[in-house]
């Protein structure tokens, strides 16, 4: 079963800062960003600072296709470097704050970046893996390094020219091997992705965003970030998710986007209601399925049916539910517009109505290949331009597609991926553990919750939870760690000896 549409307008968009700044509103005083300490951001102030930030990177040798990676808290001004380095020509590498020293060694050694822009306090730690990169530093307050050097520069002009097949940006998403790639996004797989969003979900004039998402996912830097800009609009700014501060500010803002664990969070909030909503017109969920439970509970409690999509950090956005249309639960909805969509049996061959496979996607948002791993490209996408996405799928006589599994065992906890194999392999570097097996479990706030199964040799039976617990903190961001350890005599296995992950996780589904 397969179900495309039609892309919207412009076929060709060349650099995305040139796509998005054609929308930015004639005035350029208009606000861009507005935070709840008062600050207030000017496109005005965007177009200034990203081009003294663009100089400055052409100042430390900076050229088209170079790349920079960025370990940065969230900021008005991280928003302002991205946007500098497409007006660059350089390869933009937003990395995870959370992400340990080892993590972020391995992404500068693979990805050999001219910059590295990381948090003040950082600073001395990036410069021992960074290599020949400069290192420059930029702070949540608009301190750093990076703003100090560019602040007496002359803005840059416009931006470097850039093909529609010139790579923006990658970010890296980790394989069941335990190998991060590096996902290489295009302008054209930007901006042909921001232009059906911003179409499909009706964006206009009066829409102020609510953005309360991180800027190192495809979901706050890409989809909601170039939503807001091609609208010309403005956006309130939280640092992170605070249900008290989200109440506060949803009577000043039209849109919100979120992970599932957002809504959760503000229906367990006292103070949220249908009257904090009134001036709404629209709740967007992703990055995470969206329990049915609470789909059902958001409507009663505010009149709202939260619109649910799906996408990938190889794609953007594939699928969503209609703005204008019934939005159902425990769907993903329809193609946007330009992408196509078909669900598949492991040969490739395409599937009927109902039936269930994988989901494959084509469009132009589809991503050009992972970073130095021709193999890996050629593995997962076919040679007719489908690439597969891994999630088990079905899609019904409506054309609504349901994703009703996902495979690799992707655990996704609070909108984050984790791989098992990873948390795997820093496990069974413990002493006294023979081997582990990691699943996901159902958790009423994260969606799934993160739980390691251990078998350890007889003469480590003193091998605590918490010591495990303790010993992936060190090494992994905190949303990989595991939240229980459990130790079993053995590990269940099927008639070929591979473990069986779906009896651990019915096993400690409760837990």
């Amino acid at each position: 079963m397969s179900a495309e549409r039609k892309p919207p307008g412009s076929a060709d968009y060349g650099n995305l800062y040139e796509l998005l700044q054609s929308h930015f509103p004639a005035e350029r005083a208009h606000a861009f960003i507005e935070l709840e300490d008062g600050r207030r951001y000017s496109y005005g102030d965007l177009e200034d600072t990203s081009g003294r930030y663009a100089r400055l990177l052409g100042d430390l040798g900076v050229v088209k296709g170079d790349r920079v990676a960025v370990q940065v808290e969230k900021s008005p001004e991280a928003i302002f470097l991205y946007l500098a380095c497409l007006r660059a020509g350089a390869i933009y590498l937003p990395l995870n704050p959370a992400y340990t020293k080892a993590e972020v060694g391995y992404f500068l050694g693979d990805a050999e970046p001219k910059v590295v822009v990381c948090r003040p306090e950082s600073k001395g730690e990036i410069g021992e893996i960074a290599g020949d990169a400069h290192v420059m530093t930029l702070g949540t307050d608009g301190g750093g390094s990076l703003p100090e050097r560019a602040h007496d520069l002359t803005p840059i002009e416009g931006c470097v020219a850039a093909e529609a097949d010139d790579v923006a940006a990658f970010l890296y998403t980790s394989g069941t091997t335990g190998r991060s790639k590096g996902a290489m996004l295009t302008h054209r797989n930007l901006g042909s992705n921001a232009l059906a969003l911003h179409e499909a979900w009706g964006f206009g004039p009066d829409d102020v965003l609510l953005h309360a998402l991180p800027l190192f996912h495809t979901h706050g830097l890409f989809v909601a970030t170039h939503c807001v800009l091609l609208n010309g609009t403005a956006m309130l700014f939280l640092p992170k998710f605070d249900a008290e501060a989200v109440i506060r500010l949803l009577p000043r803002a039209r849109v919100m986007m979120g992970v599932p664990t957002f809504y959760t969070r503000l229906l367990a909030h006292p103070g949220f209601d249908a009257e904090v909503c009134r001036h709404m017109r629209l709740f967007i969920s992703g990055s995470a399925p969206l329990l049915e439970e609470t789909f059902h509970e958001f409507k009663a409690r505010t009149g709202h049916i939260i619109l649910e999509r799906y996408g990938m950090t190889e794609t953007g956005m594939n699928t969503s539910n209609p703005l204008n249309g019934e939005r159902i639960a425990g769907t993903v909805g329809f193609p946007l517009p330009g992408v196509e969509v078909r669900v598949c049996d492991d040969a490739g061959r395409p599937l009927a109505t109902d039936e269930i496979g994988v989901l494959e996607v084509r469009g132009p948002n589809v991503f050009t290949g992972y970073w130095r791993m021709p193999e890996k490209t050629a593995a997962e996408i076919r040679p007719d331009g489908f690439f597969i996405t891994g999630d088990v799928s079905m899609i019904d006589a409506r054309g609504y597609v349901h994703i009703v599994g996902r495979a690799k065992d992707l655990i996704i906890c609070g909108g984050f991926n984790v791989y098992p194999k990873e948390v795997e392999l820093c496990i069974d570097r413990i002493e006294g553990v023979i081997e582990s097996a990691v699943v996901g479990v159902p958790h009423p706030d994260f969606g799934e919750a993160v739980v390691a199964v251990i078998k350890r040799t007889p003469e480590c039976r003193d091998l605590t939870a918490e010591s495990v617990i303790a010993a992936c903190k060190a090494e992994l961001a905190n949303f990989k760690v595991p939240k229980q350890a459990h130790f079993v005599d053995e590990l269940p296995r099927n008639a070929m000896g591979k473990v069986q992950k779906n009896e651990l996780r019915e096993r400690y589904a409760s837990d």
